[in-house]
């Protein structure tokens, strides 16, 4: 575990979500001093007896926060973790509004969540954004370091349904990926090298730096079915779709949840995230969970796989 100084101040953002909860405990268990901002009624995360994080402030802000609510969020800050909006429209704007804010704190240096494949005609809505946010954040003050990350594990098992058919229920693996592979990683791996980038005694080292967080191995959606297969222990088939397929299916998802799945899909058929990085290995000391083996480690992350019905 990278140790940290007790001097610096670490603001993270998304503290009630799933990489930044992560993070959070990571931070606390090395010594850091941060502070977890949540959303609306978020729940911050604690430690298994209820108890607060140790050398954790946590810090409750709108989910709408603008600059001003982000800037006393961020005051005192070295640093400041930044994870993606999940909501169009005004997900660029809210992200415009957290650099805005960091500058105005006088934050030293931003660590982004962005993604594989962030260019300004990239396929997937997401990537875009993120290489729009990427842009407006090197066009600041601050120092910067941006993790792009892949398709997390955890992705693929929503996109699982049982399905009635002439031969009774069977479990269908529904996505327009085509036979496109994907170098898929877990939230753990993320948190793991996002710790080591906060708190690392060298933090010149990461400055400008933006890298490539996937697993050990590409897999296509066949593959991905097979390896669920064997975990729940039913047969999963995987289906591909076409785009009006896809957003029929999902159809009580929101707009924007459907076009980030349906346009990240698109991106794993044209290869952009078929690569394997070496960059979590070299970050975080170890090499990446592979998708089997975050299955076998992390069954409560899959466990809706195993209801009487997964629609």
């Amino acid at each position: 575990m990278t140790p940290a100084s007790p001097d610096r101040l670490i603001v993270l953002t998304g503290a009630d979500g799933r990489l930044g909860s992560r993070l959070a405990f990571r931070v606390a268990a090395a010594g850091g001093h941060q502070r977890l901002l949540v959303a609306g009624r978020g729940a911050a995360p604690r430690l298994p007896d209820g108890t607060p994080l140790p050398e954790s402030e946590v810090v409750a802000i709108p989910t709408e926060a603008d600059t001003r609510a982000l800037t006393s969020g961020f005051a005192g800050a070295d640093a400041v973790f930044l994870v993606p909006g999940r909501e169009r429209p005004g997900r660029l704007a809210r992200h415009r509004a957290a650099i805005d804010a960091a500058v105005l704190a006088g934050v030293r240096h931003v660590v982004y969540v962005s993604s594989i494949g962030a260019a300004p005609d990239a396929i997937a809505s997401g990537a875009r954004d993120d290489w729009l946010t990427e842009e407006y954040l090197r066009g600041t003050d601050l120092t910067w370091t941006m993790l792009r990350t892949s398709m997390f594990h955890r992705t693929p098992t929503f996109a699982v349904h049982d399905e009635s058919s002439g031969s009774g229920q069977q479990a269908l693996l529904r996505a327009p990926a085509g036979n496109g592979r994907v170098a898929t990683v877990s939230h753990d791996d993320v948190a793991d090298v996002a710790t080591a980038v906060l708190l690392d005694e060298d933090p010149g080292r990461h400055v400008g730096r933006a890298y490539h967080l996937t697993g050990p191995e590409a897999l296509t959606f066949d593959e991905i079915a097979a390896t669920l297969s064997a975990a729940v222990g039913r047969t999963i088939r995987y289906v591909p779709q076409t785009v009006e397929q896809a957003r029929a299916q999902f159809y009580r998802s929101t707009t924007t949840e459907v076009e980030d799945w349906i346009t990240r899909c698109q991106a794993i058929e044209a290869g952009v995230l078929a690569n394997v990085s070496h960059d979590v290995g070299h970050l975080a000391g170890r090499a990446p969970r592979s998708f089997e083996v975050w299955l076998d480690d992390y069954p409560a992350e899959w466990a809706h796989l195993r209801l009487p019905s997964v629609r």
